[in-house]
């Protein structure tokens, strides 16, 4: 009876220390759908947010991006986007909090291929965003491209995925 009493408690040390060791260090898979749900609360806000806060969230966009970023979104019923810079990137936060009054991004679905050399990866996603005033929501599909700098994944390269219809 003692010996299995010991074995169980072993077993539970083992899996405990399996589940540990997940936790404080998640794979590149979990880090990135960690990073885009981040993105995705950075851009967001209400309207009962205040100007600073939004402000403040704007100047923080640009931490998820890698410094020779590129950007490509083609939406439906917009105007192309290109950026190629974090100022870019930072500028367009902040003329969309001054433009919109509401802004909710959601990434529904995330599929992350890490490369084999375990330094790049691709992310493709579902972007579902709902401007302020329009009834609708925007979806969309991106491909994101990451890097891994400085032991962070930064987003290289983003476009919108061509769907054949």
């Amino acid at each position: 009876m003692k010996i299995i009493l010991r074995l169980f408690l072993f077993a539970a040390l083992i899996a405990l220390g399996v589940w540990l060791w997940f936790v404080f260090f998640p794979g590149p898979e979990k880090i990135i759908r960690s990073q885009l749900t981040k993105l995705a609360r950075t851009v967001s806000f209400s309207p009962a947010k205040g100007n600073l806060a939004k402000l403040a969230s704007a100047q923080n966009v640009a931490g998820f991006f890698s410094t020779n970023v590129e950007i490509n979104l083609n939406l439906p019923g917009y105007a192309p986007q290109n950026f190629s810079s974090r100022e870019e990137i930072t500028q367009a936060a902040v003329g969309a909090c001054s433009v919109l009054s509401s802004l909710s991004v959601k990434f529904p679905d995330i599929n992350v291929t890490v490369a084999p050399d375990k330094n790049s990866a691709i992310a493709d996603a579902t972007v579902e965003a709902n401007l302020s005033g329009q009834t609708d929501l925007v979806v969309e599909e991106l491909k994101f491209t990451f890097e891994k700098s400085g032991g962070k994944w930064l987003i290289k390269k983003i476009e919108t995925v061509r769907v054949l219809s």
